[in-house]
């Protein structure tokens, strides 16, 4: 069954109430790996909910407002006709408007703007928007745009206008690597942010869709990278940086390391090292003076 365009493109996905606590904005650090050093004061700021400075990643925005899995259930949804195992989160931006507040009380309200048919076989892109929006004043906080690659199900036809693509990273060797172990549990630990795709947690599901085991969240993987952006360009202050953009090029397994190569104008690319695998390009954080 292959997806209506038009369909897809007036989907109205609900919106989405989000009060998060200080402790939620910590979980979410936590949930990407940050704390390994319990000696690194920095980071302390960004994982004790305690903390009097606490701050938020700029990769927060990506669950504040998340409406969840909208694109499928565990069978055929019967409005869109996705299936959990054929969606792939391939490309992801933020843009903020501030740093965000380490609470607070927001909406979140997702739209599909793009629906780019590869052809019968190949599968489609899904282009969607997220804006992030303070309840209480109203004010714009962040806007997340996304695209999803559905996969077999091409041959639909194209509907809407997508953004252009961020050029990939340059071959030039890279200024700094950072090696990040991905845990073994880090799939379960992250989806409780309120990612429930069962491709990431259901080892059944993660097989139909032709995986060994349920791969880690492109959301996930992205976040930690752009910490270790943070971390090592901008002294692990993420109130320097306005947001990012990145491209997920291939699944990251829990259990993997990954391999983040940066350069000093915030560009970014990773691996997963054992396996050799680009995971993520075209990556760039935003960072005030660079």
């Amino acid at each position: 069954m292959t997806p209506s365009p038009l369909h897809l493109l007036d989907w109205q996905v609900p919106v989405t109430t989000h009060r998060y606590t200080r402790r939620d904005t910590a979980f979410y650090a936590l949930s990407l790996g940050l704390g390994r050093d319990p000696l690194d004061r920095r980071q302390l700021a960004l994982v004790d909910p305690w903390h009097p400075g606490l701050k938020a990643l700029p990769s927060l925005a990506l669950v504040l407002g998340y409406p969840g899995f909208w694109l499928g259930e565990l069978v055929v949804h019967e409005a869109t006709g996705i299936a959990p195992w054929q969606v792939l989160h391939v490309e992801q931006s933020v843009h903020l408007a501030g740093p965000l507040p380490p609470e607070g009380q927001i909406v979140g309200k997702t739209s599909v703007t793009a629906l780019v048919d590869k052809g019968a076989d190949r599968g489609s892109f899904l282009y969607s928007e997220r804006q992030v929006i303070d309840q209480a004043s109203g004010a714009l906080l962040a806007t997340c745009r996304q695209v999803h690659f559905l996969r077999k199900a091409g041959g639909c036809g194209s509907a809407g206008k997508p953004p252009p693509q961020r050029p990939p990273v340059s071959m030039a060797a890279s200024s700094l690597q950072v090696d990040i172990p991905c845990l073994p549990q880090q799939a379960l630990v992250y989806r409780l942010n309120g990612d429930s795709n069962p491709l990431h947690s259901d080892p059944e599901v993660a097989a139909r869709a032709g995986f060994p085991k349920p791969i880690l969240h492109g959301m996930c993987t992205a976040g930690m990278a752009v910490a270790a952006v943070i971390d090592a360009l901008a002294d692990a202050d993420p109130g320097r940086s306005h947001g990012f953009t990145v491209r997920m090029t291939n699944p990251v397994l829990p259990g993997d390391t990954l391999r983040v190569e940066m350069w000093p104008d915030g560009s970014f690319r990773a691996r997963a090292l054992e396996r050799d695998v680009l995971v993520l390009d075209a990556g760039h954080v935003q960072l005030q003076g660079v």
